[in-house]
C-alpha cells in the first residue's frame, strides 16, 4: 500500500489510527442520535459509509486519497462497531443487557479469526486493491440489508434514571465520578492496547521465534473470548466500583508478569491466555459502565462520551509503546511501566464511584 500511494513507511497505519480518532470523536454525535431515535438508521448508513471508504481506498491513486478513504471509514466505524451495537442491545434488552452485550462481543471476537486469513487467501491471488474491492462487495451485500431489515423493533422508552443522574446526561458527563471514570478507562486501554501490540517483540526479546511469538499472541485471542463468557457471573457476583477496580488491576497484574517472568513458553503461554481473558472483561467492562452507574436514559451519548478518550488511547497506544521500548531499555522495562499505568488507573477507579448508591450495589 505504502509503495503504491507514494507514501512514507507507515503512512498506512497512520491512516488507520486517523480513522480510530475520528470515529472517537463521531461517535459521541451517533450516541446522542441512538439515544433520540434508535439504531437503525445510523447503522445502515454507517454500512454504506464502509463500503464507500472500502472502494475510495481501493481506488485511492495518492496518499491525500487514501487518508480520505480511511477518514470516512472513520465515521463508518463510529456508526458500525462496538458502542452503537452496545447501545441498541441496552435500550432493547434492559434488564438482562449483559447477556446480549455477551453475545455480540463473542460474535464481534470471530471478526479476525475469521477476515484475517480470509484476507489473507484474498490477498496471495489478488493485488491489495482488488482484495479491498471484494472486501466491499462483501460489506455490502451482509451488512447493509442486515441493519436495514434486522433492526426495525421498536425503540422503547428509556427508563427512569436513578436519582443521582435526574439532572440529564450533560450533569453526568460534567460530573467527577464519571471523568474519573473516563480517566480510568483511558489508562486502562492504553496499557492493555499497547501490551497486545508489544507482546511479539517482547517475546522475541526474550528468544522465542517468530512462531512461538504468533501462537502466544493467538492463544490470547481466545482467552479473550473466554474470559467475556465470565463476565456475567462475575457481574452478577460483584458490584460495580469492585469489579471496575478488580478487572483494571488484574490487567496490570498479568501485564506485571509478563514483564518479569523470563519463561518457560508453557507458562508465557498461560500468561498470554490469562492477559487475554482480562481484555475480554474489560471490553463487556465498558459496555456496561454507563447502565450500571446511571441507568439507560442517556446510554448513547454517555458511551460516546466515555468512549471517545479510550478509543483515541488504544490508537496511539501502538505508536507510543514502540517508542518507548527503545528510550526504556527494552520491552520488559515497557511491560513494568505499562502495568504501573494500570496500577494508577485502578486507583482512580476506586476514586470514581458516585456519592450515591450504585444501581448494582443494592
Amino acid at each position: 500500500m505504502t509503495a503504491t500511494t507514494g507514501g512514507p513507511v507507515g503512512a498506512t497505519t497512520a491512516a488507520f489510527s486517523a480513522a480510530l480518532l475520528i470515529s472517537a470523536i463521531a461517535g459521541i454525535r451517533v450516541g446522542r442520535i441512538i439515544d433520540h431515535r434508535g439504531p437503525r438508521t445510523v447503522m445502515t448508513a454507517g454500512s454504506a459509509l464502509g463500503v464507500l471508504a472500502m472502494l475510495i481506498i481501493a481506488v485511492a491513486p495518492n496518499l491525500p486519497v487514501f487518508f480520505a478513504g480511511w477518514i470516512v471509514a472513520g465515521f463508518a466505524m463510529a456508526g458500525t462497531f462496538y458502542q452503537p451495537a452496545f447501545a441498541a442491545l441496552t435500550r432493547w434488552w434492559a434488564p438482562d443487557h449483559v447477556r446480549a452485550l455477551t453475545i455480540v462481543t463473542l460474535a464481534g471476537g470471530l471478526a479476525s479469526t475469521v477476515f484475517a486469513p480470509l484476507t489473507a487467501v484474498l490477498a496471495d491471488h489478488l493485488s491489495w486493491r482488488s482484495t479491498y474491492l471484494v472486501l466491499a462487495l462483501i460489506l455490502a451485500a451482509v451488512t447493509i440489508p442486515a441493519h436495514a431489515l434486522a433492526l426495525k423493533a421498536p425503540w422503547p422508552k428509556a427508563a427512569s434514571a436513578p436519582l443521582h443522574a435526574r439532572g440529564g446526561a450533560g450533569e453526568v458527563a460534567r460530573s467527577r465520578p464519571f471523568w474519573m471514570l473516563a480517566a480510568a478507562l483511558t489508562l486502562s486501554a492504553f496499557a492493555v492496547y499497547a501490551v497486545v501490540v508489544a507482546l511479539v517483540p517482547l517475546l522475541l526479546e526474550r528468544g522465542l521465534t517468530t512462531a512461538q511469538a504468533a501462537w502466544a499472541l493467538g492463544l490470547g485471542g481466545a482467552g479473550q473470548t473466554l474470559g467475556r463468557t465470565l463476565y456475567a457471573g462475575l457481574a452478577r457476583r460483584t458490584a460495580v466500583t469492585a469489579r471496575t477496580v478488580a478487572l483494571i488491576a488484574l490487567g496490570g497484574a498479568t501485564t506485571a508478569a509478563l514483564a518479569i517472568v523470563p519463561g518457560p513458553y508453557t507458562l508465557l503461554l498461560m500468561l498470554s491466555v490469562a492477559a487475554g481473558m482480562v481484555r475480554g472483561n474489560l471490553t463487556l467492562l465498558q459496555a456496561t459502565a454507563i447502565a450500571d452507574r446511571w441507568g439507560t436514559t442517556h446510554y448513547g451519548r454517555l458511551s460516546g462520551l466515555l468512549a471517545a478518550p479510550t478509543t483515541a488511547a488504544s490508537a496511539l497506544a501502538p505508536f507510543a509503546g514502540a517508542a518507548l521500548s527503545s528510550p526504556l531499555g527494552g520491552y520488559p522495562t515497557l511491560f513494568a511501566v505499562l502495568a504501573l499505568f494500570s496500577g494508577i488507573a485502578a486507583l482512580v477507579a476506586f476514586r470514581s464511584a458516585p456519592t450515591n448508591t450504585h444501581i448494582a450495589d443494592h
